[in-house]
């Protein structure tokens, strides 16, 4: 397979670059006003959580995360910070923490029987926001943004 030379050469450079125009600005922007979206909807909702919780639910239901370090690695973000957010969850009674029965340093994280009940009501938000978010767009477009991004993810990963 022939690679294109002009994809080697240097995307961004000194004399291009513009921070407010920069690929990791926009992407941060697009993100943080898609959490919104999920913040103002599950507001109009009366669903009394935030876009971030939204994520820490889902991950749960879905076994991608079962323990506060594992949701830590996946957010990006500090342990004190997400122990509060477990705290906000459990206190509201959609989730429970579970000592591990095979090791006492690691707490498991369930969703409890509210948070299960709560769990079908979720996708519809990200249905009605991402659409929101993607007026405009064709499917094919939808696919190929999608491709982009699974690109830089890819890119970004260590080298094996």
């Amino acid at each position: 397979m022939k690679t294109d030379p002009k994809a080697a050469e240097p995307l961004y450079t000194p004399e291009n670059y513009s921070p407010e125009e920069s690929l990791g600005r926009l992407i941060a922007d697009a993100s943080r006003r898609i959490l919104a979206g999920f913040d103002d909807e599950m507001a109009s909702q009366g669903m009394g959580i935030t876009g971030a919780q939204w994520v820490i639910l889902m991950r749960i239901a879905r076994g991608c995360a079962s323990t506060a370090a594992e949701l830590c690695r996946f957010g990006h973000c500090d342990t004190g910070s997400m122990t509060r957010m477990l705290d906000r969850l459990e206190e509201k009674g959609l989730i429970r923490r579970v000592p591990s029965s095979k090791d006492r340093r690691v707490t498991h994280l369930e969703l409890t029987d509210a948070g299960q009940e709560l769990l079908p009501h979720l996708p519809p938000v990200a249905i009605k926001v991402l659409n929101a978010h993607l007026k405009g767009f064709t499917r094919e477009e939808l696919e190929q943004l999608k491709g982009f991004l699974n690109r830089i993810r890819a890119n970004s990963e260590p080298s094996a």
